[in-house]
């Protein structure tokens, strides 16, 4: 990992810090502040996919303010991200994209080896988080074993974390597309974690990449992955990184890998509906 990327990411200690020292009234008016996009409308996600919002129960948040959004719940924030909320339900998922290239179908997954792979993952994963001046998060198993969908070219999987707070759980949605794979990972609670995931879905359906971006249009000299389906549960290309000896590179991306519902845990989830302010922007 660059010098500077260390440094970027010790320069967010202040913040954080802040951050899990607001009151709730602190907290909801920054989360005021937020530039909302209330649906429906179209979003541009990483300039890869569009994202048309089905109503006005659900918001979206821009890279620059998905950051913020990440800073207030407790999470690592990064450039990158994009927040969708649904503030009638309660949940939120965060879009991500990585342009690591054409991730090829076909390989056998095997949810044991990489369940193991991820809890080996937790004690340098934590010791960044501590760095970071994040809470340690423990994996406890799948909620839902990692699958495959050859016609959606979906791959997703539902993982139980342990923290302080108690159990979150984050569902997870690979897209592959032609030159990356985006990210979709819905935060929830096991009390909602159904519900959250059917209404995830129906948001879900308006979701498509741009031109040029979709897995069938793969041409003969594209860039291919270094890994296959199974890497893409397990890290993607830090799972490339460990293997060629870059562990701290490795540690970073699952120390930021996985989200906490909240700071204050599953109770402010239930109570996101009632936090935030229904704001209509212009594109």
């Amino acid at each position: 990992m660059k010098i500077r990327n260390w440094m970027a990411a010790f320069a967010l200690l202040p913040a954080l810090a802040m951050a899990q020292q607001m009151t709730a009234e602190q907290r909801k008016a920054e989360f005021d502040k937020l530039e909302w996009h209330t649906g429906p409308r179209a979003e541009n996600i990483a300039g890869k996919a569009t994202l048309k919002t089905p109503n006005d129960k659900v918001q979206f948040l821009d890279e620059k303010n998905s950051r913020r959004f990440l800073e207030l719940t407790g999470n690592l924030p990064e450039d990158g991200n994009f927040i969708v909320l649904d503030n009638e339900n309660g949940w939120w998922a965060d879009f991500t994209f990585d342009p690591s290239g054409y991730v090829k179908e076909g390989e056998k997954i095997d949810p044991d080896a990489l369940l193991k792979t991820l809890k080996e993952n937790d004690g340098p994963a934590n010791e960044e988080r501590k760095r970071l001046g994040l809470g340690e998060l423990h994996t406890e198993g799948w909620y839902v074993p990692p699958h495959y969908d050859e016609k959606t070219k979906q791959l997703e999987w539902g993982l139980k974390l342990r923290s302080e707070q108690g159990i979150s759980l984050n569902y997870t949605i690979r897209l592959l597309g032609r030159t990356g794979v985006m990210s979709a990972t819905l935060v929830s609670s096991p009390e909602t974690l159904d519900a959250d995931v059917a209404s995830f879905r129906k948001t879900l359906q308006g979701y498509d990449f741009n031109d040029g971006e979709k897995y069938s249009e793969f041409k003969a000299g594209d860039h291919v992955a270094e890994f296959g389906l199974a890497a893409l549960v397990t890290g993607g290309a830090a799972a490339i990184a460990t293997k060629k000896g870059f562990w701290a590179a490795a540690a970073l991306f699952f120390a930021k890998m996985w989200k906490l519902i909240a700071i204050g845990g599953i109770a402010v989830l239930a109570g996101l509906k009632s936090l935030f302010k229904k704001k209509e922007t212009s594109n």
